[in-house]
């Protein structure tokens, strides 16, 4: 896409075209205060000011633009979107107040995955005038983050396997001063055996591993995230059907957003100490691949019985989660693309977060709410442990009722957080998100989306002192 640094620039007086807010209610204000060719030109396109429709308007030897917006005194993230997508290639400032949050919907709506198109459509960049200078930055960044998460998610498996996570992690490491451990073969069966486990069936070249980068002031908090970093899923020996398996690429959608979220961090300073742990398999199929009913070992020492191979992200989870809880953490956020329950629950756009403690969760809550990416929180049940019990080992790790499945993944990921070292349990919060658009809507092509990411963003970035 065009670099997003170009799309939302300080108003300095440049010539720009203007952009009328009109409402549904305010239309007929709005339109008598036209000449009679304009109100013929809005009649024409059928514009009546109802939210996300677009109107080019002649006025004298130029044209402004009309946008149908709800409320144009709050302005949420994508009330702008579609606007940037229609418009002409130029420069626009809004006839009245500021565009706000607007702008990151007006940036993101400029997005293009154009990787591997042989002959790419130049971009036709609409710039934005703001006089939120201070706000420019901060929204730009968000934007990059996206941005981001979407190109990961977007690309295929073949290019987007363990050892391409790992370069993204070391891109990361380099631009910010951080620190990056990798983890593979002998060494990582033994310190992380339940992602070599899962990653043991993949060719050569998409071998498991695990990413382990730091950053920031051992005097500062700790602050870890892991994401879920399965770069293609097929089912493993439970396969999946060519139906369930089309968008697995999607798979490393959570390690996804946690490079993007470390990426966020970093770039702000926060006064963290960082700990960003990505466990990246493929979950493939060959001679090696681990079966259902085989037993395996966890980093944390308990015994997992295996009663579905495509319940996989789970078990690398438990692993990273096991070593980031080593850190006695201050709070632990994960990312995984884990359960269809958690879709058929909520759908694509409101991302299951499941928290231990009440405060915490409130704070995300009300962080997503605030910036347009609210999760939905779900519980973390006493009562469905039992779900997870196994005849053989200290835990199965999928049921078979078929109750409350995105529940029961976050009750077993609950099991390899640990707790401080005063035996209270350690600040944790699960994201099990969907990673994917379904359906195109303006800012939101089709393709990798982040959600939970902003929510996350907001609620460490105010606990930290951002």
């Amino acid at each position: 896409m065009t670099d997003p640094t170009a799309l939302i620039q300080p108003d300095r007086g440049q010539d720009a075209i203007a952009i009328h807010l009109v409402t549904k209610d305010g239309f007929a204000d709005f339109a008598k205060g036209l000449a009679e060719p304009q109100r013929a030109s809005l009649a024409a396109q059928k514009f009546e000011g109802g939210a996300g429709q677009v109107a080019i308007v002649p006025d004298g030897t130029g044209w402004f633009a009309a946008a149908g917006v709800a409320k144009p005194e709050a302005l949420g993230s994508w009330c702008l979107a579609k606007l940037a997508e229609e418009l002409p290639e130029g420069h626009y400032r809004l006839a009245k107040g500021e565009a706000g949050a607007a702008m990151f919907g007006w940036a993101l709506a400029q997005y293009r995955f154009t990787r591997y198109l042989s002959e790419p459509k130049p971009p036709a960049p609409r710039v934005l005038l703001t006089g939120q200078v201070g706000r420019i930055n901060p929204i730009l960044a968000e934007v990059a983050a996206e941005t981001l998460v979407r190109d990961l998610v977007n690309t295929p498996a073949e290019d987007m396997g363990p050892e391409a996570l790992e370069a993204e992690c070391a891109r990361l490491a380099k631009a910010h001063g951080g620190e990056l451990q990798v983890t593979r073969g002998d060494t990582l069966e033994q310190d992380f055996p339940m992602v070599h486990a899962v990653g043991r069936a993949a060719a050569r070249h998409h071998a498991p591993r695990m990413m382990h980068l730091t950053w920031g002031d051992p005097a500062h908090p700790v602050l870890a995230v892991v994401g879920k970093g399965v770069t293609f899923d097929s089912g493993g020996l439970d396969i999946k059907p060519s139906s369930g398996m089309r968008l697995m690429k999607k798979d490393m959608g959570g390690a996804a957003h946690a490079i993007a979220l470390a990426g966020l961090i970093m770039e702000a300073r926060l006064k963290v100490r960082l700990h960003l742990l990505l466990p990246a398999a493929e979950n493939a199929i060959s001679g090696p691949a681990f079966r259902p009913g085989d037993v395996l070992k966890s980093r944390k020492g308990l015994s997992v019985e295996i009663h579905n191979t495509d319940a996989e992200g789970r078990l690398l989870l438990g692993d990273a989660l096991t070593r980031a809880s080593e850190e006695n953490p201050d709070l632990i956020v994960d990312f995984a693309t884990l359960t269809g329950a958690a879709r058929v629950a909520l759908g694509p756009d409101y991302p299951a977060m499941m928290a231990r403690i009440d405060a915490t969760a409130d704070a995300f809550l009300e962080a997503g709410k605030a910036h347009d990416d609210e999760p939905w929180r779900l519980p973390l049940p006493e009562a469905y442990r039992e779900y997870l019990a196994s005849d053989i080992a200290d835990i199965a790790n999928s049921h078979t009722n078929g109750f409350a499945g995105a529940s029961v993944a976050g009750l077993f990921l609950d099991r390899f957080v640990g707790n401080k070292d005063d035996g209270t349990p350690l600040d944790w919060v699960h994201f099990d998100t969907f990673a994917w658009q379904p359906a195109s809507k303006p800012g939101r092509p089709r393709g990798g989306r982040a959600y939970g990411l902003r929510a996350s963003w907001h609620a460490i970035a105010k606990r930290y002192g951002a």
